[in-house]
């Protein structure tokens, strides 16, 4: 009996995902839960598991293809023994020598008639494509309307087929659905949204002091690390508390002021910026805001992140400062109406009642949605963030 491997529910306002990579041949033995294939969407990717044991009978949507919600994958045979599965990255690199042979002429007879297509081809093939050098021009393409396949090529290699000089000048890769959302939203907020952006500047030298004072005790007692992030999250909801322009969005000719929390943090990873909400930040401690932002982080970097945990957010906090950046004009998540960026921590001298100090100082940027927030309102918010750092103790008294 068969069994489909069917594309599950992407998330909302998601209705397709790329193919990203099989696990599995047709062929191999698969077992319950075991991983088969991993779909991208544009905002995450997705791991398909078997629901059953047996051995992958048929794959239906290849590498590179993209797929709807609901679609069939590929089928499993209940029951049925399969083989082990190979590595994938030996079968490619380690093709069977082809016997040497005298070069035949060239012939018309010997030419196909269509060169395959390689530039509408899955990402898997055009990868393998430049990894062997295969001269695909004269590679007689099985896919649908001429494209190369992964199985032309790895046909081609091992027969011995036409390797065309790779140039190390230059790469062609295309986009993932990830990279070209996050082009697509950016470049409709700079053409939608009036950004502004204002500056100001923090020193930092009270919420240093008072982070390395408790940051061993934070740690034993909550078994999570204190960082600077959760000190920012707070200011900026006691900012927008004030200030709830800065947490309202646009919908059409009204405004929707929102009277809960979601803060966005901005993560940077491999395949792109992502950003994770925080749910009802203002009602968790610091501790809660730390252990949140660190369980994002590493299912960040895993690719683990789901859409709810994507979507919803009222506003979100960059910090650059992590890769070295001192300052920059950071563009909102649309439809949210403002961004804080964080970011690089330097000694500078400043003046102190009069005297030069060397402080650590951090700027601080917020870009704005000038069609709904003023000068004035976005001056504010960005002070009153700068007031509560450089004296944490007002968080306490709600200042």
């Amino acid at each position: 009996m068969a069994s489909d491997i069917i594309v599950p529910q992407l998330g909302e306002s998601v209705s397709e995902a790329t193919v990203a990579k099989w696990y599995k041949k047709e062929g191999d033995a698969v077992a319950k839960d075991e991983l088969l294939v991993e779909l991208e969407t544009d905002k995450v990717t997705l791991e398909v598991n078997a629901l059953t044991s047996g051995a992958l009978k048929e794959i239906k949507a290849k590498e590179g293809d993209t797929v709807e919600v609901g679609a069939v994958l590929g089928s499993i045979e209940e029951g049925a023994s399969g083989n082990a599965s190979a590595s994938p990255a030996l079968a490619v690199s380690a093709p069977q020598p082809a016997a040497p042979a005298s070069p035949a002429p060239a012939t018309p007879s010997s030419v196909p008639a269509a060169a395959g297509n390689i530039a509408q081809s899955g990402p898997a093939a055009r990868k393998l494509a430049s990894e062997t050098g295969v001269d695909t021009g004269s590679i007689q393409g099985s896919g649908k309307d001429g494209r190369i396949t992964k199985g032309d090529i790895l046909q081609t290699v091992a027969s011995g087929g036409t390797v065309a000089p790779v140039s190390p000048r230059e790469e062609r890769v295309r986009m993932t659905k990830l990279r070209k959302t996050i082009a697509t939203r950016l470049k409709d907020a700079q053409n939608t949204a009036a950004i502004l952006t204002t500056f100001n500047e923090i020193d930092m030298t009270n919420v240093i002091a008072l982070r390395n004072e408790y940051k061993d005790a934070f740690e034993k007692r909550h078994g999570i690390k204190l960082g600077f992030m959760s000190f920012f999250l707070k200011a900026a909801i006691a900012a927008l508390q004030e200030i709830p322009a800065v947490n309202a969005e646009i919908d059409g000719d009204d405004i929707v002021y929102k009277n809960y929390y979601d803060i966005g943090v901005a993560v940077g990873t491999p395949q792109g910026l992502v950003v994770p909400v925080v749910r009802n930040a203002d009602q968790l401690d610091f501790a809660g805001i730390e252990g949140t932002i660190a369980q994002y982080g590493k299912k960040a970097r895993d690719g683990k992140l789901t859409m709810k945990e994507l979507t919803g957010g009222t506003f979100t906090i960059s910090n650059g400062g992590v890769y070295g950046s001192l300052m920059s004009t950071p563009i909102i998540n649309p439809p949210q109406s403002g961004i804080l960026g964080m970011h690089k921590t330097m000694e500078r001298p400043v003046a102190i009642n009069g005297k030069v100090e060397i402080r650590p100082m951090m700027y601080i940027a917020l870009s704005y949605d000038h069609r709904i927030i003023d000068g004035r309102e976005a001056v504010t918010f960005l002070v009153r963030v700068k007031e509560t750092i450089e004296d944490p103790r007002r968080l306490l008294l709600g200042m």
